[in-house]
Formats: C-alpha cells, sequence, structure tokens
C-alpha cells in the first residue's frame, strides 16, 4: 500500500487560509460599515442590528439546507467553495445601489450569510484532508485568522472608520478573488470517495452519543463567544464611564479589537495544545476559564482601561480557544465520508443559538444594568465543561487527537 503523500502541505494550506480570509471578509465588512451607515442614512437601532444580525441568520439557514442535502460532502469543496464566494460577492455589489433603509438591505444581508455556509464549514473540511497528527493547530490557525478578522472592524473605527462603500466594494472584490484562487488548493490525502448521500445522516450528529456530546460542548462555547463579541464594547464603554475615565470611547473601542484579536494566538495556541494533551482536556480548560470570567465581569466593571486589559485579554483568549477543537472533534469522531456535513450541522445550531444571547444581553443589561450583564454567559461554559468532561470517558474518545482524547 502507497504512502500518503503530503507534500505540497504547507502551499496548500497558506492558500487555503487566505481564501477564507478574503471571502469571509465579507462578514466582517458589515460591523466596519455599520457606524457609516447609521450617520449617512440615520438607520435606527432595530435597522442597524438587522444589517448585522441578519448575516448570522443566513448562515444559519444556508448552512441548514446544507447540511440536509449533504452538499459539503456531495459537491467538489473547490466548486462549492467558489460558487458560494460567487454568489455573496455578486449580492454584496449590489448593496452599493441599495437604499440602507429598506428591507432589501438585511434581505441582501441575509443572502450573504446564507453563502458563507458554502465556505466556512467546507474550508475546515478541505484543511482536515491534510491533517496528519496536526488536526487541532490547522483548524486552531484558520479558526485564529478569521478571529483577528473579526478584530479589524474595530481597529478601524477607531482608527477614524473607512467610506462604507469602499469597504463594500474591497470585500466584493476579495471575495471573487478567494473564489478563484480557491482552485489552486488541492485536496490532501485524507480525502474520502463520497457515497450516496441520504438526509437521514446529518441525524448523526444526535443519534452517535460521541458526536452528541462534542455538539453539545460546542453549543455552550457559542452561548457565550458572539453575545461577548457583540456587547464587549458597549460594556466596556459604560465601565470606563463610570470609572470616570477620559476619552473613554477610545479606549473602549481599543480594548475590544485587542481582546477580540487576542484570540488569534489564543485559537492556535489551543490547537497546539489540544494535539498534545487531547481535545476535551483542552476545551473543558478554556471553557473553565473563560467561564469564571464571565462569572467575575460585574467585579471588574468600573476598574481603569489597564487594570481592566489583563482579564480582558485573558477572557478574549480563552474564550476562543477551544472553538476549533469542537470542529476538529467532530471531524475526528464522524464516518469519513460525512465530515463536511457533522461540521456544517454543528456549526448551524452553534450560530443559531448565538442570536439568542445576542439578543438577550441587553435585555439583561436593562433589567440589572450593564455591570452584571455578560455574567449570564458563564452558563454556557459550565454545561459545555460537563459534556466535554463526559465525552472524555466515552469510548469514541480514543479517536480524538491521536488517543489523547
Amino acid at each position: 500500500m502507497a504512502l500518503p503523500d503530503y507534500r505540497g502541505k504547507r502551499r496548500a494550506f497558506a492558500i487555503l487560509l487566505l481564501c477564507q480570509v478574503m471571502v469571509l471578509s465579507l462578514w466582517f465588512s458589515s460591523t466596519a460599515v455599520i457606524p457609516s451607515l447609521r450617520a449617512e442614512f440615520a438607520l435606527s437601532d432595530l435597522q442597524a442590528s438587522l444589517l448585522s444580525s441578519m448575516v448570522s441568520v443566513g448562515f444559519v439557514a444556508g448552512a441548514l439546507i446544507s447540511a440536509f442535502l449533504g452538499l459539503a460532502d456531495r459537491l467538489p469543496p473547490q466548486l462549492f467553495f467558489a460558487s458560494a464566494s460567487a454568489l455573496g460577492a455578486g449580492v454584496t455589489a449590489l448593496l452599493l445601489w441599495v437604499d440602507s433603509t429598506s428591507v432589501a438591505a438585511p434581505a441582501l444581508r441575509f443572502l450573504v450569510g446564507a453563502a458563507m455556509a458554502g465556505v466556512y464549514p467546507v474550508g475546515m473540511k478541505m484543511a482536515a484532508t491534510w491533517a496528519r497528527g496536526d488536526m487541532g493547530l490547522l483548524v486552531g490557525t484558520l479558526v485564529g485568522a478569521l478571529t483577528l478578522g473579526s478584530a479589524m472592524p474595530h481597529l478601524i473605527n477607531a482608527l477614524g472608520g473607512l467610506d462604507w462603500r469602499l469597504t463594500l466594494s474591497a470585500a466584493s472584490a476579495a471575495a471573487l478573488g478567494g473564489g478563484l484562487l480557491i482552485f489552486a488548493v488541492p485536496l490532501g490525502p485524507n480525502v474520502k470517495k463520497p457515497v450516496k448521500f441520504q438526509p437521514r445522516f446529518a441525524l448523526q450528529a444526535w443519534t452517535r452519543r460521541s458526536l452528541r456530546l462534542a455538539n453539545f460542548g460546542y453549543f455552550g462555547h457559542m452561548w457565550e463567544l458572539y453575545a461577548l463579541w457583540s456587547w464587549i464594547a458597549v460594556f466596556l464603554l459604560e465601565s470606563f464611564r463610570a470609572a470616570g475615565v477620559a476619552q473613554a470611547e477610545l479606549w473602549a473601542i481599543s480594548l475590544t479589537f485587542a481582546t477580540i484579536a487576542a484570540g488569534a494566538p489564543g485559537s492556535m495556541l489551543g490547537g497546539l495544545l489540544a494535539d498534545r494533551f487531547g481535545r476535551t482536556a483542552l476545551t473543558a480548560g478554556a471553557m473553565a476559564i473563560s467561564g469564571a470570567c464571565a462569572a467575575a465581569s460585574g467585579w471588574v466593571f468600573g476598574l481603569g482601561p489597564w487594570l481592566a486589559a489583563p482579564f480582558f485579554l485573558l477572557w478574549g483568549m480563552a474564550v476562543i480557544a477551544d472553538s476549533a477543537q469542537f470542529s476538529s472533534s467532530v471531524m475526528e469522531l464522524a464516518d469519513p465520508w460525512l465530515v463536511g456535513t457533522m461540521v456544517t450541522v454543528q456549526t448551524s445550531i452553534g450560530f443559531l443559538l448565538t442570536v439568542v444571547t445576542i439578543h438577550l444581553t441587553p435585555i439583561i443589561a436593562e433589567a440589572v444594568g450593564w455591570q452584571w450583564s455578560l455574567s449570564f454567559l458563564a452558563i454556557g461554559p459550565a454545561l459545555g465543561v460537563w459534556a466535554m468532561l463526559r465525552l472524555r470517558r466515552h469510548p469514541d474518545a480514543e479517536k480524538l487527537a491521536g488517543g489523547r482524547r
């Protein structure tokens, strides 16, 4: 039997990484342009939030359709990735000609999110075909790059923002380029021949106990992640105002960028540690830290930037350090020909859950004040730790990280 050929792995992964960031700039751009759109079109709070949240809702819808039809495992991944990129780029270009106050704008953002369901999970599946005892690092690096991309709009806004037309045009062009460049990424030796897909295959995410526990861990993680990313800027602004900090808004935006950006090295470090010490050990440990930060966040409220910064940088690293490892776990636990579908099912439901906590946070803030508004996020990591420790004792855990659980 011929040994797998891993030559060209670094080049293939580097190009894949570039393609993912280029295409997912369509998602990042929505956050970057909202301040400019609000200033030019006098958008209401609801209109502004819909332009952002409809991307997540669209992603969930697209991912569920993809999972039900098994598209991530039936279609050639490069073709699926390129087609989704072209759709997202075209829809984003249409936003330049649409009234941002009309219902057409959030509808188009919904379509952008749906298109991303053919990019994010598919990219992770392509990365997995090159894994050779380093699944955690590969997927962790991928998520780390996307985390940095998620942080960039906050840096742009701290520097004064950009014209929204230029931002959307650049994102559309980058997505087209990334969609074309993906054809230069070959699949690795771990690629499996697809089998005839049946919709019931998607149910393995629930019927197989080990997969169910890995998914529950991911859902606990997602309960916390996007609510923190969405509301940390407001939390910090209120905190610094309470402390009487000069230029509180600039400090809040800057520390928000640093907190989210800290997740990039956190994700890569998490991948290294998970490959060495085990998936369940890393995910449970990271969620224990991030959950503790969420529970303690009220006691940090009112501190100055230099005292608050170490706490939030730690939270920013821990909250994303485990993210890629849930996907890695699913890819190792699932049948090889269902990897794409299982990752798509996982991410779709996880992102649906984020919509709940993103909208729940300001309601809680109104009831108890911003000081304690993020404490309820600790519920998710607590349940996630329980799920991953249960998975650690499951016989299937031997498949994780080369037997390192």
